[in-house]
């Protein structure tokens, strides 16, 4: 049985004084993920690349604390560059299945290790419908 709280270090690279993922009881709140690659260095190919390799970070992160992204409620994206913010959309659009979490989209001054792009996310984990069970709840 698992605790009712509990933290989630995977993929964790760095001490930093915050848990990568957090789960109490069936929410779970993602730190912010950057486009990093396993050794912590931002990956080559300017924005499309770290958007890409942000999501695949995040998708860890959720998987570390028993989520996924069809659990995703929500995400809040800081750019650097808020002109950036279509190239975000399609990353988005191809990342998350219809209907998408909803979005809010922040312009910032600066990002850790010179980073373009951060997300995060909140997740409400459902668990799966027992047989002749509703799959309507919280809809």
């Amino acid at each position: 049985m698992q605790s009712e709280t509990e933290r989630s270090d995977a993929g964790h690279i760095d001490e930093h004084p915050y848990s990568v993922a957090f789960r109490s009881g069936d929410l779970v709140a993602v730190s912010g993920r950057l486009g990093v690659d396993a050794s912590g260095h931002l990956v080559p190919g300017g924005f499309d690349a770290e958007c890409a390799r942000a999501f695949t970070n995040l998708d860890a992160a959720l998987e570390s604390a028993g989520a996924s992204r069809r659990d995703v409620v929500k995400v809040v994206a800081y750019l650097t560059d808020i002109a950036d913010r279509s190239r975000l959309n399609a990353t988005y659009q191809g990342f998350f299945a219809e209907p998408r979490p909803a979005r809010s989209c922040v312009g910032v001054a600066a990002l850790p290790y010179g980073a373009v792009v951060e997300v995060e996310a909140l997740a409400r984990v459902r668990d799966a419908p027992a047989i002749g069970g509703s799959a309507t709840e919280g809809h």
